[in-house]
């Protein structure tokens, strides 16, 4: 669920299929499947909204902006800083039920100034960030090259230092190939796969077709005394155990403990938005 300390982001109010969020100071309406119930009681809030995401029956989809709206703006999580912009793929450019996440892996971190983190479809950098602030040496791999922008411009509002970060943009499969023929080892690992994707060359990435194998192929870049394993997805269906279940196939004999479950919002009138799936392994 989402941390109490995210002042920056609030999930507002839920009216069939769609969602009210505040990013900074900003109201925005988007459009959400798994929203199938009226409110209670609508949010007076719905009629400030500065900008509303409308699903094109064709595909994809567009935004109608209702009040004057910077084309980026700022929101912090704790020390962290991080630019929000919409996309024309409906997204802002963070996943705030993440922040849960984020806070783990802090907390693993703590004291590991040396640890070695490999962070796969990294996205915007939220995890990157996350770690990187906590100390951690992180690479950072996204297919693509505005995304790695992107985590590059976060990194550097949170006043990362650039010797803790390395940013590629590559397919993901070719990557870890790479690395591993390179003998290459790192401390945590966290992979944030999308359901369906192309790499830069058009490579085909398909959940269930691909994920466990690559989970497989990044356990073998664990370190001798690795940290953590972290697998999240936002695949329809893709329960926790699924994810739970390809940890303990790839990681036998290394102790530690595995948590899994939803990751999801609470809404300010008391119901929780469910955002996916978790599993994560750890050494304590």
């Amino acid at each position: 669920m989402l941390l109490a300390n995210w002042k920056d982001y609030k999930l507002i109010d839920m009216h069939m299929g769609d969602k009210l969020e505040r990013w900074g100071d900003i109201i925005v309406s988007r459009p959400d499947p798994q929203i199938i119930w009226p409110s209670a009681s609508l949010s007076p809030l719905w009629k400030q909204c500065h900008m509303k995401y409308h699903r094109s029956k064709s595909g994809g989809g567009s935004w109608e902006t209702l009040k004057k709206t910077p084309e980026k703006w700022e929101i912090s999580w704790n020390e962290l800083r991080f630019f929000i912009k919409p996309t024309e793929f409906k997204h802002m450019g963070l996943f705030p039920e993440q922040a849960s996440n984020w806070e783990r892996l802090q907390g693993l971190l703590k004291n590991q100034s040396k640890a070695k983190v490999l962070n796969l479809f990294g996205y915007t950098g939220g995890a990157t960030v996350a770690c990187a602030s906590a100390g951690a040496h992180v690479t950072h791999l996204d297919a693509s090259k505005g995304m790695v922008q992107w985590a590059k411009e976060n990194a550097a509002l949170s006043k990362v230092p650039e010797d803790r970060l390395r940013f590629i943009s590559e397919d993901a499969g070719k990557f870890v190939a790479r690395e591993i023929r390179r003998e290459s080892k790192y401390d945590g690992i966290i992979m944030d796969p999308p359901s369906y994707g192309r790499g830069p060359q058009g490579e085909l990435w398909k959940i269930e077709d691909m994920l466990y194998d690559l989970a497989k192929d990044c356990a073998s870049l664990l370190s001798s005394k690795p940290l953590f394993f972290l697998i999240n997805s936002y695949t329809t269906g893709f329960s926790p155990v699924c994810a739970e279940n390809i940890l303990k196939s790839i990681l036998p004999g290394l102790g530690g403990k595995i948590s899994s479950g939803e990751a999801g919002l609470p809404c300010s009138n008391g119901l929780a938005l469910p955002c996916g799936s978790f599993a994560l392994w750890s050494q304590n």
